[in-house]
């Protein structure tokens, strides 16, 4: 289980709101979280750095298919980010990256901006105060993804080691 106090955005949250493109020249991720939502400015950020868990409206991580935007995010102590639904890619790029995302609108809809709210990925239940919904679980293979802290730490212990 994952999760702390949450931020709350709207809709069609973009890329370029999450890291703007002129930072994708690093790949680190603590140095990119100093810049993670930087268009919406200093209160914002530092609202962000405070959170542990992200939750948004529809479309989260449209925009340009960047790595960065998830990793960013896991360099600012983001455990899980919670939708209604997200951009492919980004949701791609955040088991890469070892980000939990999760789409569940019900309770996206119920959760307020400073909540507490907790994600169980293997039963798949999001919980806000005596709340509990619930999500598809994420499937075995992709949990060890995230477990081992993203892919290409999971292909390292599994693949790389001969561990399949």
């Amino acid at each position: 289980m994952v999760g702390g106090t949450c931020i709350k955005f709207g809709d069609s949250i973009n890329t370029d709101v999450i890291i703007p493109a002129r930072y994708l020249v690093s790949i680190d991720p603590q140095e990119l979280a100093e810049h993670a939502f930087e268009p919406l400015g200093e209160a914002v950020q530092n609202r962000l750095r405070q959170s542990k868990v992200v939750v948004a409206g529809v479309n989260f991580g449209c925009g340009s298919a960047r790595e960065q935007a998830a990793s960013c995010l896991v360099g600012a102590g983001i455990q899980v980010v919670i939708a209604k639904s997200f951009a492919r890619v980004f949701f791609r790029n955040s088991i890469n990256t070892g980000l939990l995302a999760v789409e569940c609108p019900d309770a996206v809809e119920h959760i307020t901006d400073g909540d507490s709210v907790f994600v169980d990925a293997t039963e798949g239940t999001v919980t806000v105060g005596s709340d509990t919904f619930h999500f598809e679980p994420y499937p075995e293979s992709l949990r060890q993804i995230l477990d081992a802290g993203g892919l290409i730490p999971y292909i390292t212990q599994h693949v790389v080691a001969g561990r399949r």
